[in-house]
């Protein structure tokens, strides 16, 4: 069967969500450390990539779309890095730098190819960020679509307020959603769980049938109009309102 593939390059998105710079030290790790039993590494490389929100924005670039990145950040040198990685890769940056917050970072410490420690710096996911409804009308200017990429680190708080807007000019809103909490997106166009979060949230599916009945159930409860659930090394499943399922 032949599949034809979209025109990415006809897209303009808007990528809202936790921004996050993922950073690698990297280096051999020949002895253990006299001080507490623990390998010593001599870091030769060090890294930086956008994560979070950022790497989505990162691939949707990469298929040649027009996006916008926006959300929260410190006002830091993790935040110039990011912008300057994305800004040179063709994502439209529209940072909100917050004074006396620091850029969430995760630290990875990796040597022959194994990661040996992680470091994060954040802030408490409790402390929410904003609301990001009040600019969202300025952002979704010259933009077709809205993906909010939600990790629980308070820029995506308060979701259903940026869902009704964006329903309210017809732009479909895909979000990648966090927590066991999924009545928070209400109203989404599509919601893009793995596995393991859709049965924290419906229940175990131990069969295909199982599953697509109660993804159906979500989809009601919701009012979504698709379900993609990542299932790993099975692939995906794409539910729909009234129409077979996609394995």
């Amino acid at each position: 069967m032949k599949h034809d593939m979209p025109r990415f390059n006809t897209a303009r998105v808007l990528v809202l969500g936790d921004i996050m710079l993922d950073r690698y030290w990297t280096g051999p790790a020949s002895r253990i450390s006299p001080e507490a039993p623990v390998p010593v590494v001599r870091v030769e490389q060090i890294t930086d990539r956008p994560g979070g929100a950022g790497n989505v924005a990162l691939n949707v670039a990469a298929l040649g779309s027009k996006v916008r990145l926006a959300g929260y950040t410190g006002d830091d040198e993790m935040a110039g890095s990011l912008q300057d990685m994305l800004t040179g890769a063709g994502v439209d940056c529209a940072f909100t730098r917050l004074p006396g917050s620091a850029t969430t970072t995760k630290l990875r410490v990796i040597s022959r190819h194994q990661q040996l420690l992680r470091l994060d710096f954040e802030q408490p996911s409790t402390a929410a960020c904003p609301s990001l409804a009040g600019d969202l009308h300025a952002l979704l200017e010259g933009c077709d679509v809205l993906v909010l990429s939600d990790y629980a680190k308070g820029a995506l708080s308060d979701p259903g307020p940026l869902i009704e807007i964006a329903r309210e000019r017809a732009i479909p809103v895909l979000v990648d959603p966090k927590g066991s909490d999924f009545g928070r997106y209400r109203g989404a166009t599509l919601l893009t769980p793995n596995l393991q979060e859709l049965e924290t949230v419906v229940g175990s599916c131990t069969s295909e049938a199982e599953l697509v009945a109660r993804g159906g159930q979500l989809m009601a409860d919701l009012d979504l109009d698709a379900l993609l659930v990542t299932r790993g090394e099975h692939g995906m499943t794409l539910l729909r309102p009234g129409q077979e399922e996609l394995h």
